[in-house]
């Protein structure tokens, strides 16, 4: 059975961070979603200290080969998560990690303490894509600045600390090995490429921030290269993602590296894509040579 820091899990494929809104899939279908969930584990979408409404519409744009976002991380700050969220995700039938984000160490050290502090919490996802408050400096590409935080995580839990990297920095296997240096269990990646688009019709931004996140099977040669510079450089397992619309992409990845794999932008298209990569990927996977060639049986 597949685990990723001591957590089974019935098979190698989860979500990516806020592609899927397990309690809004609920209200809709029922606990239809709990008896057919698409997913080993759940990732919830990332939560920061305070409430976020996120970004102003337009936050979606379809791209040929993908999907530019803008979403700006809307979330009931951690107090709502607490109180409403998670009673609500405990009741998933995987187990649950959850994203946390902050812009200084001390807002990270609240968050990781009281999710860490609940049961009902398996694992925590380190979102390390905002500047430090005091540094001015991106976490997730500062190595210096990555190890430093998970040295003042490490010791406020015993869970899981698993470090979302970001693809946007010229050496993302250093930032894993900062990871690793300061204690962290795990790192997952990619996250979106930054990207922008502008639309047709109009001649203004296709996003109402001008900018965004590219996802999508475009970005999944990027994910593949820099899940082999991460893995190769670091010995920590690393959750592999990127472009994943199949079993075929799902063993690309796992070739390369890969622990577990997570589905994102595909579960927009087919909710059920979860459950339908980790049958195809049974199929896809390579098989084991056999004791005896054609020619032995000849």
């Amino acid at each position: 059975m597949p685990e990723l820091c001591g957590i089974s899990l019935a098979h190698r494929v989860i979500n990516a961070s806020g592609t899927y809104d397990a309690i809004a899939a609920r209200q809709v279908f029922g606990d239809a979603v709990l008896e057919e969930f698409p997913f080993a584990a759940f990732v919830s979408k990332t939560i920061t200290p305070e409430p976020r409404v996120g970004n102003a519409p337009r936050r979606i744009w379809e791209t040929p080969a993908g999907m530019l976002n803008s979403i700006g991380l809307p979330n009931k700050g951690l107090a709502g998560f607490l109180e409403q969220d998670l009673p609500r995700l405990a009741e998933l039938p995987v187990p649950l990690i959850v994203s946390v984000m902050a812009t200084s160490r001390p807002e990270f050290a609240k968050l990781v303490e009281a999710v860490g502090a609940r049961d009902e919490v398996a694992g925590i996802e380190l979102n390390v894509s905002c500047p430090n408050v005091h540094s001015g400096l991106i976490v997730g590409e500062q190595p210096a600045e990555t190890e430093a935080l998970l040295e003042t995580l490490r010791p406020l839990t015993a869970k899981p600390l698993i470090v979302k990297l970001t693809p946007n920095v010229a050496d993302p296997a250093a930032v894993a090995v900062g990871a690793e240096r300061g204690g962290a269990d795990a790192v997952s990646l990619i996250n979106t490429l930054k990207a922008s688009a502008f639309d047709p019709a109009t001649g203004t931004p296709a996003l109402a921030a001008g900018h965004g996140g590219l996802s999508g099977p475009a970005v999944r040669p990027v994910a593949v290269q820099q899940l082999r510079a991460v893995t190769a450089a670091a010995g920590l397992p690393a959750i592999g993602m990127g472009g994943i619309a199949s079993g075929v992409d799902a063993a690309e990845f796992l070739a390369a590296g890969a622990t577990l794999v997570a589905v994102g932008t595909e579960s927009f298209r087919d909710p059920k894509a979860g459950s339908r990569v980790a049958a195809e990927l049974d199929l896809a996977r390579p098989k084991e040579a056999t004791a005896h060639s054609a020619l032995d049986l000849e």
